[in-house]
């Protein structure tokens, strides 16, 4: 069975060195920059991998930890066996073994290398970590239980005295199953899965983790279990699951272009069994052929996969996106490495006094949300809608010291809604740019907020963190359920936007400003710009769908006053469409508060 292979590269697996434009000038270090990530592809080095033995790092310490740390990986009811095989005989018996469900993996990201210190009989390691999340047995990961910052656990010669190449074991383990965010990366794929929203229109995107190690004709066996375990809890809140008590009964079975799922499934009617087709012709994008639904042993309905998959296009995403910059007050269409210049969506008269925009389609109109700066030194927001241009803005009423960028959330509903940071606060806008603060639960300044492309799910970030949550539209109000905090090695994270399914564009620190690419649960993560030379504060990505277009993967973003591109590239004023020239004398200025069309 295979996996379809969209635009862009696998995260971690090609990058790109860009020696052009140093970025800004304080900082002279040759920038490392990754294309845009696959659609929802998977995060796997390979199919089919099984972690290594013991015996495979030989006499190489280190490497034995790092297989250690790779141990557990695989399928749930062997990881057991497979770690007490890295750990010494007479030690074997110390540790907690779990059965079935009940298995989970701590996983953890490296923060510096293993500390491997000879000792008189064996040699001492120190593992230092952050703690990621635990990896249950359904795939889904979960926050992390584990408070530990470091193990430690010796190492002792797996051979007689003298034989050094025998390998080793692990004496006195950690009392859990360790996984390394690498492991997690080279022996498991990042699958989505879909489940209705609140009211059974739109299918959102959650993360599950399935091992490669699993034979092809099992896949659809877990998807099916996925998605009867109900979604990620910091999901539940926007969409809907299955009917409660909903299993399956024995395994799926079929080959050659025809499955069969037999279900226990308590409402089961036309409707509900149209919608779960749907869901698992989504859910399972690599099956062709078709999919019979049985209940109760009873055939109830029969899905075309490939039919089910056109006919329930996951996003409506104008693949001619184009680019636009604020410049000296006004939004001005951008040309990059030579793509075509859009026209500018915003009348001229409407078009100035701009800090910073959001523009979005709606089937044949244009969606405007600006920050306006007044003569005050106050922001205010305006926003207006279009057929192609927008013509004129309504501007709020509420001024406010500082805005953020605003975002714009996709719904079916005629009357779109959009997000934006004002004053440290939240707050939701309507298309007559009348504001209302949303209650977070969360301590803490908004400096962010981003949001992804199915309409149901946000990036936050709060005092330096970075947060996920998800939006629930019951009364035609968009209002966001618990956050979930996500664990990444960024530190006073600035920015974010959604650039695919699972995936966010993420600026933050690593001892110095840097881009990453990290997953929508935090644990598998991607350098994008190593350094950045100073901080980042504004993020703008074309998302990676299906739909292809020659955007697909790029973003933007400013830093200290200064826009760019990727790969690197410095935006100059020449790249700015339809400018006056400054007066003899003046310096131009700089095109900032980069974004998409699309």
């Amino acid at each position: 069975m295979r996996r379809r292979l969209l635009t862009g590269v696998l995260g971690g697996a090609l990058v790109m060195a860009v020696s052009a434009g140093c970025g800004i000038p304080d900082r002279t270090e040759v920038q490392i920059e990754q294309r845009g990530p696959a659609a929802e592809t998977n995060w796997s080095l390979g199919r089919g991998n099984e972690p290594p033995t013991r015996e495979a790092s030989g006499s190489d310490a280190d490497a034995f930890v790092r297989n250690f740390l790779a141990a557990a990986a695989g399928e749930p009811d062997r990881a057991y066996e497979r770690v007490k095989r890295f750990i010494a005989t007479p030690e074997r018996g110390g540790l907690q073994v779990k059965q079935g469900s009940e298995v989970a993996l701590s996983v953890v990201r490296l923060t510096e290398n293993p500390l491997i210190e000879p000792d008189v009989d064996s040699m001492k390691v120190t593992i230092s970590v952050q703690q990621v999340g635990l990896l249950r047995a359904n795939g889904m990961l979960v926050p992390p239980l584990a408070t530990e910052s470091t193990y430690e656990f010796r190492l002792v010669n797996a051979g007689p005295a003298g034989e050094d190449d025998a390998g080793f074991y692990v004496s006195n383990p950690p009392n859990l199953l360790l996984l390394s965010d690498d492991a997690l990366r080279r022996y498991y794929e990042a699958e989505p899965i879909y489940f209705w929203n609140s009211d059974r229109t739109r299918l959102v995107p959650d993360q599950r983790y399935l091992s490669s190690a699993v034979p092809a004709e099992r896949r659809v066996s877990e998807v099916v279990r996925w998605l009867t375990a109900g979604p990620s809890e910091w999901l539940r809140v926007g969409v809907s699951g299955l009917p409660d008590r909903t299993e399956m009964i024995n395994n799926a079975t079929g080959s050659d272009g025809r499955w069969e799922v037999n279900l226990d499934m308590p409402g089961a009617d036309e409707m509900r069994l149209e919608q779960l087709g749907t869901q698992l012709a989504l859910s399972l994008p690599e099956l062709d052929g078709t999919l019979e639904i049985k209940i109760l042993n009873q055939s109830r309905k029969v899905v075309d996969l490939g039919e089910r998959r056109r006919l329930n296009s996951l996003y409506r995403i104008d693949v001619n996106a184009r680019r636009y910059c604020v410049y000296d007050g006004a939004i001005h269409a951008l040309t990059v490495s030579g793509e075509p210049a859009g026209a500018v969506p915003v009348a001229p008269e409407a078009n100035r006094d701009i800090v910073s925009a959001a523009l979005r389609r709606a089937d044949e109109d244009v969606l405007a949300a600006v920050v306006v700066a007044g003569e005050d030194g106050r922001q205010r927001l305006a926003v207006g809608r279009g057929r192609g241009v927008v013509e004129s803005l309504d501007t709020g009423s509420t001024a406010y010291t500082e805005m953020g960028r605003p975002v714009w959330i996709r719904s079916d509903g005629s009357r779109p809604a959009g997000l934006v940071v004002a004053d440290g606060r939240l707050h939701r806008f309507d298309d007559r740019a009348a504001t209302r603060q949303v209650q977070l639960g969360l301590p803490g300044q908004v400096t962010a907020v981003a949001a992804a492309l199915d309409g149901h799910r946000v990036a936050l970030v709060v005092d330096g963190a970075l947060y996920v949550a998800a939006i629930n539209w019951s009364g035609g109000l968009p209002t966001l359920g618990p956050a979930r905090r996500l664990v990444s090695s960024l530190t006073d994270v600035t920015a974010v936007d959604w650039w695919a399914e699972n995936r966010l564009l993420v600026a933050g620190s690593v001892g110095r400003p840097a881009i990453y690419d990290v997953s929508v649960d935090g644990a598998l993560e991607t350098p994008l710009r190593e350094d950045t030379g100073t901080q980042v504060n504004h993020l703008a990505a074309y998302p990676t769908t299906p739909a292809l277009s020659p955007l697909a993967g790029s973003f933007m973003y400013e830093a200290n006053g200064v826009a760019y591109s990727n790969p690197v590239e410095r935006i100059n004023r020449d790249q700015v469409q339809d400018v006056t020239p400054p007066a003899a004398g003046l310096r131009p200025g700089n095109p900032t508060a980069p974004v998409f069309l699309y």
